[in-house]
């Protein structure tokens, strides 16, 4: 309509110039006399009629090329037109399309029988000098700088400007100013000779609309409240509701209307539309919205059948699809069991895991019968597909054997989908590359029966860096300085040219080099070599690990006068399971560690020396069927360790351990240890996950009056990091709300059994691999305890909580709590109360 009313108005503007206000334009040829000029206007035509143009030229051009535009009109010499004319209208609305002109009129100059000479006269459109935004804070202003794409020399069309103005307005009301408003202003700029202007942008924000109620009008089946809550991003102001926002935004709120439809055909009303929506201004902050809707009746399942099916009979799809007479009508959960389920097998991934790539069903209504509906499940089996080739693209640092070995699908076996859904999880938790990015595309081909799968990863930063440091006085250095190379590969390590980095990398081996210190009372030094594919042919993993540890006790004067030295080596080895399932892997590792006490006086040996060894065979059976290693969203972690040494005091025979001292009842450390660590994940609504978690630990001994030795035992609270206070041979299990080390029983180095149960939600903020943030707010309770007669699982020490993690390739996982303990430590009074504690890595206990 708008395009109709401006060629309407052009043709009007022409008419009257042509018809009206036709007059020559004064030139060197002027005539002289009132009467020449009295003759040119008598011989003007009193009615349409046929010109050859005999001259034609522009006027008003500053910047611009007259010839163009001449051009441009599509009026010539030597073109015959009819004066008024469809000609003339015609070349005003070309010149007008181009957007640049400000104004244009052809006129007559001069006739001459039946030539005629015509001017297209014009005025230039304004080019934008620079522009200015008021009316907002200066940060705001880049923001919308880049929004707008305002640049110099950008002629200012009436497009250009009206399509700033809805840019401006549309960012303020996508975050709730409904009432915005922007005000353009030209401004002549004078220090320059040429048509440029100042362009001056002030913004009126106006107050943030809130959406104050919402009613759906028309519905019976449901409550106001229930279909409130399917509107996901359309919500009513409600007090203390942090995590949904009540602003208004008009692409979201015509989803929403989507979400409402789709709840109700979920519920069995197929017919379910919105038949309108209306919204209204309440007052300057708030508006309601108004939505009617048509539930119609609600459908049930009444026949199901079954068409084109041959490898699977009716019986076995109808026990997978689980839809039985009666049943709720619902199309989406329908999709769901036919073509992807998350929880249960679908009709799909039966016959694509079988190899039937090209399966395809397609569910139709074949009557209605008053609230039932039979439904006929057309079948399309197809042939099996057969995987041809395999192709790996974006791996620039890490080796082809090394992605190629966790990829599940090869060449000539049947094409399986299961198989690529493993496969894109194995390669995302590998840390190598972007989980969020690891894209697998089949590309099949029917006629040969063959597929295709091309792999694409992008390359992340794996290697981490720990450091952090300080000077003690006379303690000396105070920090930790640790590297972790995630995928080094030793068979480069004379191969300079091949060196990714300061180390040769891309084999997907893990080589770690750790020192901490804290001055002259501890040093602690440690190196770890593993191969997750030792030989290279299956997954069994090598590794190797040695440390050294001493602890010194120094008094103020700098004065060494006891120590604590700890040296051990462990050498694992490691292979994946099939059985239960293929998530299961299972560890054996030897492990050797020699005490060197020199009069440590804060150790339990009586007169504060010895040594003590400890030879213990580990087994740690573990399954891990996380989504993501940053950021999982499904999935558990269930790890069960067992440590056992010899039962040296069982070989002795009978011995009187009062006589003994504590030096030779320890020179032999025995014992036998069980921990069980589990981790859930589940997802919520939205973005949420839930991490729940329980975890149990046990220490006992082979010989009650010899008992459990100081090694070993657990130790309860804080972080779980050691901090200052070492704390060697024992495991620190922390607990957020209470002071590091702090639940531990009186009298005794370290608890023998424990437990803890944890609950946490979660909430990513960035899962950009550069930095995976995410914030969570928690729940837990533990305890320890001294002897196993004491132990009692349902006391507890609780606390909650909430906090944030960090994850950088170059550091790893960091994390900040604050905690609130509910009860007191041991040997305390009152509550623990807040806490803060600053964690490093993913913690498991």
């Amino acid at each position: 309509m708008k395009k109709i009313f401006f060629m309407l108005m052009v043709f009007f503007v022409v008419l009257s110039q042509t018809l009206s206000a036709q007059r020559l334009f004064p030139n060197k040829n002027k005539q002289k006399d009132n009467k020449t000029e009295e003759q040119s206007d008598t011989n003007l035509p009193d009615a349409p009629k046929e010109y050859e143009i005999n001259n034609i030229r522009a006027t008003g051009t500053e910047f611009l090329d007259a010839g163009a535009l001449i051009n441009i009109s599509g009026l010539k010499k030597g073109d015959k037109i009819r004066i008024p004319g469809d000609a003339v209208s015609t070349a005003i609305r070309k010149l007008w399309k181009q957007g640049i002109i400000g104004d244009v009129k052809i006129l007559i100059e001069k006739t001459e029988g039946e030539k005629v000479d015509l001017v297209i006269a014009l005025t230039e459109r304004p080019r934008l000098q620079k522009f200015n935004i008021t009316g907002v804070k200066k940060g705001q202003k880049q923001t919308l700088s880049d929004k707008i794409s305002l640049i110099k020399a950008k002629v200012l069309t009436q497009a250009v400007l009206k399509n700033t103005e809805l840019t401006l307005k549309k960012h303020y009301v996508e975050k709730g100013f409904l009432n915005t408003k922007v005000t353009l202003k030209q401004v002549r700029d004078t220090t320059i000779r040429n048509n440029s202007t100042i362009l001056n942008i002030n913004i009126d924000k106006g107050k943030r609309v809130k959406i104050k109620n919402i009613d759906v009008a028309g519905a019976t089946a449901f409550t106001q409240k229930r279909l409130r809550r399917k509107l996901k991003n359309t919500k009513e102001i409600k007090p203390f509701n942090i995590f949904n926002s009540s602003k208004f935004i008009k692409a979201k709120f015509e989803e929403d209307k989507d979400l409402l439809v789709k709840f109700y055909n979920s519920e069995g009303y197929r017919d379910a539309r919105v038949m309108g929506d209306s919204i209204y201004k309440l007052n300057d902050k708030q508006i309601g919205i108004k939505l009617t809707v048509d539930e119609g009746r609600k459908y049930y399942y009444r026949n199901i059948f079954w068409k084109g099916n041959f490898v699977y009979d009716d019986k076995t799809l109808g026990d997978i699809l689980k839809i039985k007479k009666g049943d709720v009508y619902d199309m989406q959960n329908l999709e769901k069991r036919l073509n992807f389920s998350q929880t249960d097998l679908d009709i799909t991934s039966l016959y694509m895991d079988d190899g039937y790539l090209f399966f395809s069903i397609q569910p139709v209504e074949v009557a209605i019968e008053g609230d039932s509906i039979d439904v006929e499940m057309q079948v399309f089996e197809g042939s099996q597909a057969n995987i041809s080739q395999i192709t790996l693209n974006g791996n620039t640092k890490t080796s082809d054997h090394v992605v190629i070995r966790e990829i599940r699908t090869y060449p000539g076996q049947k094409f399986s989908r299961s198989d690529l859904i493993r496969t894109q999880r194995e390669l995302s938790t590998l840390g190598y590359f972007d989980p969020e990015k690891v894209g697998i595309q089949p590309q099949p081909n029917m006629q040969e029966g063959t597929v295709d799968i091309d792999y694409t990863v992008v390359e992340k930063p794996s290697d981490q860096v720990e450091l952090s440091g300080g000077w003690g006085g006379f303690f000396g250095f105070v920090g930790t300085l640790g590297v972790v190379f995630n995928n080094f590969s030793a068979r480069k390590i004379f191969k300079f040219r091949d060196w990714n980095g300061i180390l040769p990398s891309g084999d997907g081996q893990r080589l770690a080099v750790r020192f901490q210190a804290n001055g002259r009372s501890f040093q602690t030094y440690s190196l770890t070599f593993t191969e997750p594919w030792l030989g290279g042919k299956r997954p069994n993993s090598f590794s190797l690990n040695f440390s050294h540890s001493v602890q010194r006790s120094i008094d103020f004067t700098g004065r060494v006068f006891g120590s604590l030295q700890v040296s051990s080596i462990t050498m694992s080895l490691g292979r994946r399971l099939k059985w239960p399932d293929n998530y299961f892997t299972l560890s054996n590792s030897i492990a050797y560690q020699r005490y060197n006490l020199d009069n440590y006086s804060n150790f339990i040996f009586s007169n504060g020396k010895g040594i003590s060894n400890s030879f213990a065979f580990n087994t740690t059976i573990s399954r891990n069927s996380l989504d993501n290693p940053q950021f999982p969203r499904s999935g558990s972690n269930i790890v069960f360790t067992s440590s056992i040494t010899p039962p040296y005091s069982l070989f002795k025979g009978e011995q009187n351990y009062s006589q003994i001292s504590d030096a030779e009842k320890f020179k032999w450390i025995e014992y036998y240890k069980f921990m069980l660590d589990n981790s859930w994940f589940t997802p919520l609504i939205g973005k949420f996950v839930m991490n729940a978690r329980a975890h149990f630990g046990y220490i006992g001994a082979y010989n009650q009056q010899l008992g459990v030795g100081p090694f070993e035992r657990f130790v309860l609270g804080g972080d779980g990091l050691t901090g200052q206070n070492f704390l060697l041979g024992l495991d620190i299990i922390g607990l957020r709300g209470y002071n590091n080390n702090s639940i531990t029983p009186t009298n005794a180095s370290g608890g023998v059994v424990y437990n803890k149960f944890v609950m946490d939600v979660r909430y990513p903020i960035s899962l950009n691999p550069a930095a995976t943030i995410f914030a969570l707010a928690f729940m837990e309770a533990g305890n320890n305890f001294g002897n196993h007669a004491e132990y009692s699982p349902f006391e507890l020490k609780r606390s909650a909580g909430f906090g944030a993690r960090i994850f950088m390739p170059a550091f790893g996982m960091l994390g900040l709590d604050w905690g609130y303990g509910f009860d007191n430590a041991v040997n305390a009074t009152g509550k623990s109360g807040g806490q803060f504690h600053f964690t490093l890595g993913q913690q498991l206990r």
